[in-house]
């Protein structure tokens, strides 16, 4: 299998580009890491680049046309598909015209309910019966892409922020890269 050279994009612990590193080594898996972006320089998950010698970019997203310059990375590494696995940045539409259906967005909710940030909390306070996670095609709307897959998992009643988090985490790791391998499979 050939395999496409993807870019996760990530702004802390990586957990969602560790396991996405170990689901690459698979040789059936569709694609293979070949770049790291962060905006964070002292994101943890850049050691899971190191780690594994994957090259990684730092990206100062206070300097002016930093996105002309993940866009020079990502032509450089040939990059087809890109994953943002906890980038807390917003990509603006000169870049999503550059990628278009190439950028997919894990999220921690059923969207399109619990859109942007704080979203554990929201849910608790909402009182939700259910709740899980979405990965979606990346698009001008914040988290409002076609999803692609999602999972859920009933609330307990002794659950809390932190405990959701935990369960949305682990779920997490097998929809990104079922998702990954949905997409390739409809190409």
């Amino acid at each position: 299998m050939v395999k496409k050279n993807a870019c996760i994009f990530i702004s802390g612990k990586g957990s969602n580009l560790k396991n996405l590193i170990l689901r690459s080594r698979d040789y059936s898996f569709p694609v293979s890491i070949k770049l790291v972006i962060s905006d964070q320089k002292k994101a943890l998950g850049l050691l899971h680049a190191k780690k594994n010698s994957i090259p990684y970019v730092i990206i100062d997203t206070n300097s002016r046309n930093y996105e002309n310059k993940i866009i020079k990375d990502l032509k450089k590494h040939n990059i087809y598909l890109i994953c943002l696995a906890g980038y807390m940045k917003i990509l603006s539409k000169k870049f999503l015209k550059n990628y278009g259906k190439k950028i997919i967005n894990i999220h921690p909710s059923l969207l399109p309910k619990f859109k942007g940030l704080n979203t554990f909390s929201r849910i608790m306070k909402n009182k939700e019966k259910k709740t899980g996670c979405t990965v979606h095609y990346v698009n001008e709307k914040l988290d409002n892409g076609k999803v692609i897959s999602q999972r859920f998992f009933f609330i307990e009643s002794d659950d809390d922020e932190e405990k959701l988090k935990i369960k949305t985490q682990k779920l997490e790791y097998f929809v990104f890269p079922e998702s990954i391998i949905k997409i390739f499979r409809n190409f």
